[in-house]
C-alpha cells in the first residue's frame, strides 16, 4: 500500500485521478521486465527474432548465425614493473597482445557470409569447421568494413546450412590501449603497471572478433598468457595454471555462465585480495598491495555481503557466479558490473579511516548496491538491444536505495537519495531535445548513439519512475510483481502491455498536473521549459476544498501547479515532507514561466529559520540556475546579501561542530552541515569565510590537518576562493604528493575553486598531461573549473582548442553541460551553433541539441525576469510577500 500521510479532504479525489493516470502506465514495467526475463534466460542461447534485420550495411548483425561458446586465447607482453637502475639495461613497455577465438556457432539461416565484429585488429588465419561432419569450409575472403559498422565479413566457398553446428577460428592481434577503452594500460606506482578490460557498451569488438551485441550470448572460455609473479582474473575461477618455461604462466578459466560480450572481463596485475567468507561464499576484494595492507578495503568487504544476501532474498534467486571486486586506479566509468569480476574506481571501493569522509561510506554503499543489482538486472536478464538500457541502469539505481536502506539501515539516505534522483530526472526530462527511456531501435544504432544513451534519464528517470511504480502498487504487490515467476500474479494479468508502456518508456518528457481550487477544474499538460502550447491532455472538474497539497510524498514523477490563493496557502504553512517538493516546482514553473518568478522566489522566505537538509538541498540547488543567469550582472550583488541573511540562522545552527571541527550523527545533518558552510562562504558570510581561511592556515602553517574529513573539501575550496597563489599551490603540493585517494580527490576539486583566471588557465592546461591528471580525472576537473564563474569562459575556449583530447572516454557530453550551463546571451548561442556544426561531437551531439535548447530557453527567460528579479533583490524583496503582484 502507498505510504499514511495527511491530506486536505479535496486531495483524496485528485489522488484518485492520478492513480488511474499512473498506475496502467507503470505496472507494465514489471510485467514486462518478467516477459524479458523469460525470453532472455540465461541459460539456453538466444533465439532469433521474429523479424530479421536487414543485412549490411544496416549497423545490427543479420542473425544469420549465434554463437553459443567462444574459447579465447590471449597473451599479452606487458611489464607489470619497469625500474630503472644505474647501470642496468630497463625493458621497454610493450603494449601489444596476440591470441585467437574458437567461436561454436548454429545457423539459423542459410548463408554463404558470416558477419560479426572486429575494431583496430589484425586479424588473419579465418578457418571455418562444420562441427558436424567435422569438414573444413573454404574461406574466400575476409573484408573488413571500414565504416562504423566494425564488421568483419567471412566470405565461404560453400553455404551454412539451417541447423548446422560450425566453429569460427580467427588469430588476431592488437595493441594495448591507453585510453581507458577496450584492453588498456593502468599505471598506479612510478614504475608499475597493469592491463584491465573495459568494454561496455561496444568494446569487446576491440579485445577480440565476436559477436558484439547484448542479445548474443555465449559461454566464454578464457586463457591468458601472462609474465610470471602478476595475478590474472577474469569472470570465473582458474580452472589450471602452469609455468611456461621460465618467463610465463599459463591461466585457465572455468566456462562463465551464458552472457553478453560487454560482461567479459579480465585484469592482468600484482594486486593482492582480502578474502572474507560469507555464508557459503568466498568474497575476494582486491587492490593494490600497499591499500590491501592498509585496511582500506575493510569497508567494502564489511558491507558486500550484507547487500548480496538482500538481492538474493528480494529476489529469490541465488547468486551463482564467483564475486571479485577490484578497485582500478585507472578506469573510465566509476564501476562496471562485469559478471564475476565488478570493477571500480578506487575511489568507489576503498575507505580510508580518518581521511575518508564519512559521507564517502555512502556513496561506496550505493556504488556496491547498484553493481551487485546489475547482476540481475543486466547480466542475468538483458536488455534485447541498448535502446533499453534504462532496464538495465534505471532498475539498477533504484534497487541500489532499496538496497542500501535494507542492509544497512543505519545511514536512512533512501528518501535523500530518492528525492535527488527525482530532480535529476526533472531537468534532464524538461527540454524537447530530451529522449524516451526507450527510443526507437531504429535510432540507437551507432555506438556514439548507444553511448548517449548512458545518460540522466536512463538512470536517473528510470529511477524516478520505478519508485513511483511502487509508491502506487504497494510494496508488497511491487515486490511480487519484480520476482522471477510471478508475472502471472492477480494484480498484474489486466493490463494492456503495449498501451501502457507507450506512455512512460516511449515518449518524452512528464506531465504537470493544474489545480484550480476555486473552479474546481484540474487539467494535465507536458511540462517543459520552452513550451507555449495551449493543449490539455484530459480535464477534470469537482476538485474544491480549502487547500490541496498534491503528491504528498513526492513520490509521483510529475509537477503540481496550483492558483494563486492555494500557492499563498501552503507557502504560508509549508508541511515538512513537502518543503523540498514545493520549492522545486515553483522555480521550475517559474523557468517553464507558468507561474511568477516573485512566487518562486518567495518560497524561500521560511529558509531563515529552516534547519532541515531536504528544503536547503532544494532552495540552493534552484537558486542555482538564478545565480547562473545573474552572476555576471547586477543583479548578483544583491542576490548575494539576500543569501548571505538566509543561511545566517543555519550556519549557526551548525557553528560550535564547526568551530570544533566534528559532524552530527545524523547522515541528513552531516550533508546540511556542508550545505550551510557552502552557502555561507560562496555568499561572503564574514564569520564563514574567517572559519575557512583560519583552519586551512593552520593547516599550512603547521604541517597538521585537523580539519574534519566530512568538511574538508568545501573549507578547502572557500579557502582557496578567498586566497590567492600561497594557498593554490600549496593545496597543489599536497594533490601532487599525498596518496590518500579521499585527499587527494578533495584537493582536485579544491583547486578549482580558486577565482584567480591564471591559475584556473594552469590547472586547466595540466589536464593534458597524464603525469599530472588522470585521463580519467580529466573531465571532473575541466568540469569542475566551468561551475566557477571565473573559469566558466575559460573551460569553454579549453574544451573547444582541445575536444579531441578532453572528450575520450566518451565525456564531452558531460563537459558541454557543464560548460554551457551558464549560456544566456545570443552571442554564446551563436558559438554553440558554431561548434555544433564545425567539431566532431560524436557521442555529445544529443548534448549540444540539449544545450542549444537550453540556451534559447535561457536568453528568452533572461529577458523577461531580469529587471524583476533586480526589483526584488535591490528593495529587499519587499514584493515577495505579495504572489498576487
Amino acid at each position: 500500500m502507498a505510504k499514511t500521510s495527511c491530506m486536505s479532504k479535496a486531495f483524496a479525489a485528485v489522488f484518485g485521478i492520478l492513480t488511474i493516470l499512473v498506475t496502467g502506465t507503470l505496472v507494465g514495467m514489471v510485467v514486462y521486465y518478467n516477459m524479458e526475463l523469460q525470453k532472455l534466460n540465461p541459460t539456453p542461447p538466444p533465439t532469433v527474432p521474429s523479424t530479421t534485420l536487414a543485412p549490411p550495411p544496416e549497423m545490427r548483425l543479420r542473425g544469420d548465425v549465434l554463437p553459443e561458446s567462444y574459447k579465447v586465447f590471449i597473451q599479452v607482453y606487458f611489464y607489470t614493473r619497469i625500474i630503472e637502475e644505474v647501470n642496468v639495461t630497463s625493458p621497454n613497455q610493450t603494449l601489444t597482445y596476440d591470441g585467437n577465438v574458437t567461436v561454436h556457432l548454429k545457423c539459423v539461416k542459410k548463408t554463404k557470409t558470416i558477419f560479426l565484429h572486429s575494431r583496430h585488429q589484425e586479424v588473419f588465419n579465418a578457418t571455418v569447421k562444420n562441427r558436424d561432419s567435422n569438414k573444413y569450409l573454404g574461406v574466400e575472403e575476409c573484408i573488413f568494413h571500414k565504416d562504423e559498422s566494425d564488421f568483419l565479413e567471412i566470405v565461404l566457398n560453400e553455404a551454412l546450412e539451417v541447423g548446422g553446428n560450425y566453429s569460427l577460428f580467427l588469430n588476431f592481434s592488437a595493441d594495448i590501449n591507453e585510453y581507458l577503452d577496450g584492453l588498456y594500460l593502468s599505471t598506479y606506482q612510478e614504475g608499475e603497471y597493469l592491463v584491465a578490460t573495459n568494454l561496455e557498451p561496444t568494446s569487446a569488438r576491440s579485445v577480440f572478433p565476436c559477436f558484439d551485441e547484448p542479445a548474443m550470448k555465449a559461454r566464454f572460455t578464457l586463457t591468458v598468457i601472462h609474465r610470471k609473479d602478476t595475478i590474472a582474473l577474469a569472470n570465473e575461477d582458474p580452472a589450471d595454471s602452469n609455468l611456461i618455461g621460465d618467463d610465463w604462466l599459463y591461466t585457465r578459466f572455468h566456462p562463465t555462465e551464458v552472457m553478453s560480450t560487454y560482461l567479459f572481463a579480465f585484469t592482468v596485475s600484482e594486486f593482492t585480495a582480502k578474502k572474507t567468507n560469507h555464508l557459503d561464499r568466498k568474497i575476494y576484494t582486491y587492490a593494490r598491495p600497499e591499500a590491501t595492507e592498509a585496511g582500506h578495503t575493510d569497508y567494502a568487504v564489511s558491507i558486500t555481503g550484507k547487500i548480496l544476501d538482500f538481492y538474493q532474498d528480494y529476489f529469490d534467486i541465488g547468486y551463482t557466479q564467483k564475486l571479485d571486486q577490484i578497485a582500478l586506479p585507472d578506469l573510465g566509468p566509476q564501476a562496471m558490473e562485469n559478471w564475476g569480476l565488478v570493477m571500480y574506481q578506487e575511489g568507489g571501493l576503498l575507505y580510508q579511516e580518518g581521511v575518508s569522509s564519512h559521507l564517502q561510506k555512502e556513496e561506496i554503499s550505493f556504488l556496491i548496491a547498484h553493481e551487485l543489482a546489475h547482476q540481475w538486472f543486466g547480466n542475468l536478464v538483458t536488455m534485447k538491444w541498448w535502446n533499453e538500457v534504462w532496464l538495465n541502469e534505471g532498475f539498477a539505481t533504484y534497487m541500489s536505495s532499496l538496497a542500501v536502506d535494507r542492509a544497512l539501515p543505519s545511514l536512512k539516505v533512501r528518501d535523500m537519495f530518492l528525492a535527488n534522483q527525482l530532480h535529476i530526472a526533472f531537468e534532464a526530462d524538461s527540454l524537447a531535445s530530451s529522449h524516451p527511456l526507450t527510443p526507437p531501435a531504429a535510432e540507437v544504432q551507432t555506438t556514439d548513439q548507444i553511448v548517449a544513451l548512458f545518460d540522466q534519464i536512463t538512470y536517473s528517470k528510470g529511477s524516478a519512475v520505478l519508485t513511483m511504480l511502487e509508491d502506487v502498487l504497494g510494496e508488497r504487490v511491487f515486490h511480487k510483481g519484480i520476482k522471477v515467476g510471478h508475472a502471472q500474479s492477480e494484480s498484474f494479468t489486466r493490463v494492456d502491455i503495449k498501451k501502457v508502456m507507450n506512455t512512460w518508456t516511449n515518449q518524452i518528457g512528464y506531465p504537470v498536473i493544474t489545480i484550480n481550487t476555486s473552479s474546481g477544474d484540474a487539467y494535465q499538460k507536458q511540462f517543459l521549459y520552452n513550451d507555449t502550447s495551449e493543449s490539455k491532455y484530459w480535464t477534470r472538474k469537482g476538485i474544491e476544498g480549502e487547500w490541496i497539497l498534491v503528491n504528498v510524498n513526492c513520490t509521483g514523477f510529475y509537477r503540481v501547479n496550483y492558483d494563486l490563493d492555494n500557492w499563498a496557502r501552503l507557502l504560508n504553512d509549508l508541511p515538512l515532507l513537502n518543503r523540498g517538493q514545493l520549492i522545486d516546482d515553483a522555480f521550475n514553473l517559474a523557468r517553464a514561466k507558468q507561474v511568477s518568478v516573485i512566487l518562486a522566489l518567495n518560497s524561500t522566505r521560511f529558509l531563515r529559520n529552516e534547519t532541515e537538509y531536504l528544503p536547503w538541498e532544494s532552495a540552493t540547488r534552484n537558486l542555482q540556475y538564478f545565480i547562473h543567469m545573474f552572476d555576471r550582472s547586477e543583479v548578483y550583488g544583491p542576490m548575494k546579501m539576500y543569501l548571505q541573511n538566509q543561511v545566517k540562522v543555519l550556519y549557526n545552527f551548525f557553528k560550535d561542530y564547526t568551530d570544533n571541527s566534528t559532524v552530527p550523527d545524523v547522515p541528513t545533518s552531516q550533508f546540511n552541515q556542508i550545505n550551510a558552510i557552502k552557502v555561507a562562504c560562496s555568499n561572503g558570510l564574514p564569520e564563514c569565510l574567517d572559519m575557512a581561511t583560519s583552519m586551512f592556515h593552520s593547516w599550512m602553517t603547521s604541517g597538521t590537518n585537523k580539519i574534519h574529513p566530512n568538511l574538508r573539501s568545501t573549507i578547502y575550496c572557500q579557502a582557496i576562493a578567498a586566497g590567492g597563489q600561497k594557498e593554490w599551490e600549496f593545496a597543489w603540493d599536497r594533490f601532487q604528493s599525498t596518496t590518500d585517494l579521499s585527499e587527494k580527490y578533495q584537493l582536485s576539486e579544491a583547486l578549482t575553486c580558486t577565482k584567480k583566471i591564471w591559475l584556473l588557465n594552469r590547472y586547466l592546461g595540466y589536464t593534458l598531461d597524464s603525469e599530472k591528471i588522470r585521463l580519467m580525472d580529466v573531465s571532473s576537473v575541466i568540469g569542475s573549473v566551468a561551475k566557477n564563474e571565473a573559469g566558466q569562459a575559460l573551460a569553454w575556449n579549453f574544451i573547444r582548442a582541445n575536444w579531441d583530447y578532453v572528450s575520450q572516454q566518451y565525456e564531452g557530453a558531460y563537459l558541454i553541460q557543464e560548460v554551457t550551463s551558464r549560456f544566456s546571451t545570443p552571442f554564446e548561442l551563436e558559438e554553440l551553433e558554431h561548434f555544433a556544426t564545425k567539431y566532431d561531437l560524436s557521442s555529445a551531439t544529443r548534448a549540444v541539441e540539449n544545450a542549444m535548447e537550453q540556451t534559447r530557453v535561457n536568453i528568452h527567460w533572461v529577458n523577461e525576469h531580469k529587471e524583476t528579479v533586480l526589483d526584488c533583490v535591490v528593495y529587499g524583496f519587499s514584493q515577495l510577500f505579495n504572489i498576487h503582484s
